[in-house]
Order: structure tokens, then C-alpha cells, then sequence
């Protein structure tokens, strides 16, 4: 027997396995439950693009120089993916604290940057899946071009990782079911139909531009829009720049939580 292999594998592979097991655990609950995880958000979206994209856009025309079938495929997406990312990780994180699961992750030799990542890596997933979903249902009804495939990957994918990170922090700080659901109705729900998904900003008049202005989720869904479509409000690179902000500062935070064990060890 060599040396390596007398060692047994190394802190980095143990810390993979531990990662691969919490992907793999997130994943198959989101394939388990597709009835409720995949399903709904797509029947949805069917109904917008059926409602506000054929029977309102027809009257309304065009919106930025597209037809508002197309204008409004980038916000609808972008949409579905923050939802699903954030209600993944917020109520199966949550759950793992009610079932007091979540003690067995606390006092493994697990560091916190596993945990996080895993459950993070599972919302993303679920997130991009939806969003492929809505896409998909989006080329019935008009035609979807990708003028930018690296900006539509990379902000689709900050945008779910953002509200991954958000959703875990909601799930550490939750004490019953009633918590999980007060940010997304009360808060989310509010900023993501604000956030430019039916309308150009350029439409407001200067006070609610400006208070547009003060809302992240406007920045990825026009982030996402020039991916698709070639077009944005904002400069691509004030929108990436506020993404990884937000994908550092949400990090930083869950870690902190985590590794305090705030709201988490009774």
C-alpha cells in the first residue's frame, strides 16, 4: 500500500464528498416533489405570457423596438428564477431546522463554506431549471434569440445565487413556517413586479425612474434583457458590479450566521 493511500483521502476530498452529498440530497428532493417544484412555476408562466404577452401586448404593440411578447420574455424568466432559487433554499433549509436535522450538519467536521454551498448549489439548480422551463414555454409564443449567451449564463446565474443567499439567511432567522413566507409575499413579490419585468424604466415619470433605480432586481432583469435581446436601462457593467456585490456581502453574512449558529442551535 503507498504512502497516499495510507493517509486516506486529504481535508479537500472529504469537504468534496460532504459538498456532492448535499447537491446531490437538494436535487433529488426537487425531482422527487417536480409536481410542486417544476410544475406550477411553468403552468404560471403560461398564463402570463397568454395574458400580458398575446392578449394585453397585442394592444400595446412595441416596447424598445421589439414586440412586447418579446420585451417581456427577459423579466419573466428572470422572474421565475429568483422565486424558485429563493423558495428552494428557504424552505428546505427551513425544513432541516424543523426536523432538527440541521443539528447532524452543525457538529460534523463539515466547515460552514460546505454546508452553504451545498444548499446554495441546490436552489441554483432548481432555479436554472425553471428558468431553462420558462424559456422554453416562451419560444411557443415568440421567437427567443440569445444575441449574448455569456451575459444571459452568467447574470441568470448570479441573479439565482443572489436569492439563494437571501433565502438562507430568511431560513436561519425563521421560527415557524409563517417567517418563510413573509419576505417573499411582503418584499420580493413587490420589488420583482417593480423591477422593469412589464415595462421600460424610460416610461416613468423622473420620481419613480429614480426609485426604480434603487431596486436590485431591476439590474438583472435588464442585465438578462441585453443577454436575449440586446438591450438595457442600465450600463451591463453597473449591473454586474451590484451582483457581485450582493453575492459577496450575502455570502459573507450566511457564513457568519452558520458559523455563530445563529438561530440554529436551541
Amino acid at each position: 500500500m503507498s504512502g497516499a493511500a495510507a493517509r486516506g483521502p486529504t481535508t479537500l476530498q472529504r469537504n468534496l464528498v460532504a459538498l456532492g452529498t448535499i447537491v446531490r440530497r437538494e436535487i433529488s428532493r426537487i425531482l422527487r416533489i417536480w409536481a410542486q417544484t417544476l410544475v406550477p412555476p411553468a403552468i404560471t408562466m403560461t398564463l402570463y405570457f397568454l395574458i400580458f404577452g398575446g392578449l394585453i401586448g397585442a394592444r400595446i404593440g412595441e416596447m424598445g423596438g421589439v414586440s412586447y411578447m418579446a420585451f417581456i420574455v427577459p423579466g419573466l424568466v428572470m422572474m421565475s428564477v429568483i422565486q424558485n432559487s429563493y423558495g428552494n433554499i428557504s424552505s428546505s433549509f427551513f425544513g432541516a431546522k424543523f426536523g432538527r436535522h440541521v443539528e447532524e450538519l452543525l457538529v460534523s467536521p463539515m466547515p460552514a463554506w460546505v454546508v452553504l454551498s451545498g444548499y446554495v448549489a441546490g436552489a441554483v439548480a432548481r432555479g436554472l431549471a425553471v428558468g431553462a422551463i420558462v424559456l422554453c414555454i416562451a419560444m411557443l409564443f415568440t421567437t427567443v434569440r440569445i444575441p449574448h449567451p455569456l451575459v444571459t449564463f452568467t447574470t441568470v446565474l448570479l441573479g439565482a445565487t443572489i436569492f439563494a443567499l437571501a433565502g438562507f439567511v430568511n431560513a436561519v432567522y425563521a421560527k415557524k413556517f409563517d417567517d418563510v413566507a413573509i419576505v417573499p409575499i411582503f418584499i420580493l413579490t413587490p420589488l420583482t413586479y417593480l423591477g422593469g419585468v412589464f415595462y421600460s424604466v424610460q416610461l416613468l415619470p423622473g420620481w419613480a425612474e429614480a426609485a426604480t433605480h434603487a431596486n436590485p432586481i431591476f439590474y438583472m432583469v435588464n442585465a438578462f434583457r441585453y443577454g436575449l435581446l440586446g438591450q438595457s436601462d442600465v450600463p451591463l457593467w453597473t449591473a454586474y458590479t451590484l451582483m457581485l456585490l450582493f453575492v459577496a456581502a450575502l455570502a459573507a453574512l450566511g457564513l457568519w450566521l452558520l458559523k455563530r449558529g445563529v438561530g440554529l442551535r436551541s
